[in-house]
């Protein structure tokens, strides 16, 4: 069950899905920082090019701008989630974080962290002029707890080399032309086996994961590149047609490579 929450605050969300009990797969590419508590059940959880096999009282931690997606493995599952922005990251924390693990796996903590969401929830749902202060507090003590409890996650990644090496080769040839069919030529396996590998691990389709790469490193070059066309920019990130590369990029933003532009 999805429960809705009425409130609404600047750059700020939570949501919280319970004894949910059916297949459930979302991809995400936000310009958002996000935390995810898997309250009951587990899932497969896609971050950035490694994949984590996420159980009960795990905390995932996703940094602006990563390509990631959860799919569900349990027929039931419970989870608590938030989005925002770095506005709540104190500035003390950011960095550890950045330079920290996705997955936080400590039982210890479990507790602290459904008390800081329980709080979180009540704020976001009955808003005054205090929430946005309370909903900082609250969010800066869960960074906390993953710095001073960040577990032993070893036992925690899940690989398989052969999706790890093209991963790999995507990120570094984004920006030429990409098929599934000469990925697998150069891999030594079959096409079919590719593509039934690669969703297995990573929950996405190959020509998907190669689209969101692709848009991720367009939107960067049209925030710091000023000096480039966006036809510049979608050509070197792979894109040959312009307005497929505007359809792609409105559908996945919300918002045309022109308009964004002219925002910043």
């Amino acid at each position: 069950m999805e429960q809705k929450i009425s409130g609404k605050i600047d750059n700020y969300y939570f949501s919280k899905a319970i004894d949910r009990r059916y297949s459930e797969s979302t991809q995400h590419y936000h310009p958002h920082y996000e935390i995810y508590y898997m309250k009951e059940g587990s899932c497969r959880y896609f971050i950035d090019d490694r994949a984590f096999d996420v159980e009960a009282g795990d905390l995932v931690f996703i940094p602006y701008g990563i390509i990631h997606r959860t799919n569900y493995t349990t027929a039931s599952h419970s989870r608590l989630l938030i989005n925002f922005t770095e506005d709540y990251i104190p500035k003390d924390a950011m960095n550890n974080l950045m330079e920290s693990r996705y997955l936080y796996r400590s039982r210890e903590i479990a507790k602290n962290i459904e008390d800081l969401f329980e709080k979180i929830e009540k704020e976001y749902a009955h808003p005054d002029e205090y929430t946005r202060s309370l909903l900082y507090c609250h969010t800066a003590e869960m960074f906390y707890l993953m710095l001073r409890h960040p577990g032993n996650l070893e036992e925690a990644t899940t690989g398989n080399e052969l999706i790890d090496s093209i991963v790999k080769y995507i990120k570094q040839n984004y920006m030429s032309d990409i098929k599934l069919s000469s990925v697998a030529r150069m891999k030594s396996v079959s096409p079919e086996h590719l593509s039934r590998t690669f969703k297995n691990s990573t929950g996405l389709g190959f020509n998907e994961y190669v689209t969101l790469l692709r848009l991720r490193k367009a939107e960067e070059m049209i925030k710091t590149e000023h000096n480039k066309t966006i036809s510049e920019i979608a050509y070197e990130c792979g894109f040959n047609d312009g307005n497929y590369f505007s359809y792609k990029f409105k559908k996945m933003f919300g918002t045309s490579p022109i308009k964004m532009r002219n925002n910043k």
